[in-house]
């Protein structure tokens, strides 16, 4: 009886942890779709990264979405690019951190275990091309159309 016991036991434990697996897909913040619109976008060439492809991009009304580290060393730099979005109705979100821009973005090398090494910090960032569709993007536009909606 002592043989049977411990593989039912086994079994109870691995039951929660696969209840577990599907919990993620119920909601996605936006920080993750965010990261993964990025992720998308970089791997299609559809990424402007720093203020002169920006400022490039924006002017020409080729961008979807921009986004700005709060961060930024440099005021008028920020001011600039909240101008340009809001002059051709572009949409913007700040992040925190440029360092951790800059490594969503593919400013960084990474290493045998895949952990990002010799990460740029990068202040600005347009998408000019989403890639495809998913998930991530149906969040972020979702956020658009609540914060226009406020407006």
């Amino acid at each position: 009886m002592s043989d049977e016991a411990a593989p039912m036991e086994v079994e109870a434990a691995a039951a929660p942890a696969a209840a577990a697996a599907p919990a993620p897909k119920q909601a996605m913040d936006l920080m993750t779709a965010l990261q993964q619109v990025l992720k998308t976008a970089l791997y299609h060439d559809g990424l402007a990264r720093g203020l002169h492809e920006a400022a490039k991009a924006l002017d020409k009304r080729q961008a979807h979405l921009c986004v700005l580290a709060s961060n930024c060393e440099e005021a008028a730099y920020g001011r600039l690019i909240e101008a340009l979005c809001a002059e051709h109705n572009i949409h913007l979100i700040k992040v925190d951190d440029n360092k951790k821009l800059g490594e969503w973005v593919g400013l960084c090398k990474i290493d045998k275990e895949g952990n990002p090494r010799k990460v740029v910090r990068c202040s600005c960032v347009v998408v000019k091309d989403y890639g495809q569709e998913g998930e991530a993007l149906d969040v972020l536009l979702q956020h658009f159309k609540k914060a226009g909606g406020q407006a």
